[in-house]
């Protein structure tokens, strides 16, 4: 294996970890925060990219790991797919709420959601350049050359991306927005938030490999923020108990099907390698 790129990497997961609880310690110093948008906050979200880009000035990195070129040629339909993705889950999701009545629409007003929608659409869009591209980029890049396989890598940065998280859910969240999700404590919500990221980090890693760009994962995590967690904290009633199943973003059942959708991408990928490689391999088995 690549020493170089076993360190980079190492250093780069030990960094992440340690980014949020710096975010941290700089409220500690400072007179109250306002939870939810803090300076530490702040920090906790951009350092995962500022360590992966000081990591690949310092040791003379490919910059193509970080997968910026949208590489539109070819990919559009993944950009369509990763706009489509959560919009399409929720509708499934909401359906099986309201036939089994484990979710409550009467008072769900459409414009309202589709004003907010639009309006924070570009707000996150710039913010998850940070939460979490570098992560289904630049750190499954480096997985790959180290030869790691799928499942490695969906554990590895879907485990990494819900442990940075920690600091998120245990200090920095209000605990209004929690409690709209979860009715529970907040390690048992931010446990069930990291096993819920780590089932969905499968689609952004796959969209990642499949496109080499990062685009269309951070397209696809900004629909969900401009989605669904507004129509969760106030759009939607969810029936007490239900919400572990149900859930928009921690039920069991949409957990499982953002999986699904993960590796289905995967196969595709991974069919289309195989094809690609065939249709080479006849070419050289042609004489000139």
């Amino acid at each position: 294996m690549n020493k170089k790129v076993i360190r980079n990497t190492i250093i780069f997961i030990v960094l992440v970890i340690l980014s949020g609880w710096i975010g941290v310690l700089v409220d500690s110093t400072l007179s109250e925060q306002t939870k939810g948008d803090s300076p530490g906050m702040g920090i906790w979200l951009v350092l995962p990219m500022l360590f992966a880009i000081s990591i690949t000035i310092l040791s003379k990195g490919s910059w193509k790991d970080f997968g910026f070129n949208p590489n539109f040629k070819g990919n559009i339909k993944w950009y369509l797919i990763a706009s489509l993705i959560f919009p399409v889950v929720t509708a499934i999701v909401l359906i099986i709420g309201v036939t089994t009545k484990w979710i409550d629409l009467s008072t769900f007003d459409l414009e309202p959601l589709v004003l907010v929608f639009s309006s924070t659409l570009l707000f996150n869009f710039i913010k998850n350049i940070f939460d979490g591209a570098p992560l289904h980029s630049y750190l499954t890049s480096q997985l790959i050359k180290l030869n790691f396989d799928d499942w490695k890598i969906y554990l590895i940065v879907g485990g990494l991306w819900g442990v940075w998280h920690l600091p998120y859910f245990l200090v920095f969240l209000p605990e209004t927005d929690l409690q709209a999700v979860l009715p529970a404590s907040r390690i048992t919500i931010t446990i069930f938030m990291v096993i819920t990221i780590i089932f969905w980090a499968v689609m952004f890693i796959e969209l990642y490999r499949i496109t080499k760009s990062t685009w269309p994962g951070i397209v696809l995590h900004m629909v969900e923020d401009s989605l669904i967690n507004p129509l969760v904290v106030s759009f939607i009633t969810i029936e007490a108990g239900k919400e572990i199943l149900i859930s928009p973003i921690i039920g069991v059942i949409t957990s499982i099907l953002y999986l699904l959708i993960g590796l289905g991408i995967r196969t595709y990928r991974k069919q289309t390698s195989q094809i690609m490689f065939s249709e080479i391999k006849e070419e050289r088995s042609f004489p000139n």
